[in-house]
């Protein structure tokens, strides 16, 4: 359970890796972050190194989930998930605090990472 939980704000966070990385500049993905062509291309190098944080804390989950996996490395695998989820609410908060416009960006973020958090905290 706590898995298949954790695994949801992981993968959101390779998908925006993708978007920020990979996909900056295109049109869908100006239209997702709400952004023109020129302030994509001002923002390109930020975003190409914004999407990598965001890899990093998947890494980090996905990590600890598969340590998890063995008795010995269960309590660092533990620590790991719980760190990336940590790293993903606390992230969402900056981004909410830095701009009420993108609470819902925040929210996706947030929202996900919280319930995931749960299982780890009981």
């Amino acid at each position: 359970m706590e898995i298949s939980f954790a695994l949801v704000p992981a993968l959101i966070h390779v998908y925006i890796f993708a978007l920020e990385s990979l996909l900056w500049g295109r049109k869908s993905t100006n239209k997702t972050f709400g952004v023109t062509e020129a302030e994509a291309a001002t923002t390109k190098l930020m975003a190409f190194n914004q999407g990598f944080y965001n890899l990093f804390l998947a890494v980090a989950i996905l990590l600890g989930l598969h340590l998890r996996t063995g008795e010995v490395t269960r309590a660092a695998g533990t620590t790991l998930v719980i760190y990336g989820l940590v790293s993903i609410i606390a992230a969402g908060l900056v981004l909410i605090l830095s701009s009420r416009r993108l609470w819902r960006a925040a929210l996706v973020q947030i929202v996900p990472a919280a319930i995931a958090l749960g299982p780890f905290l009981i």
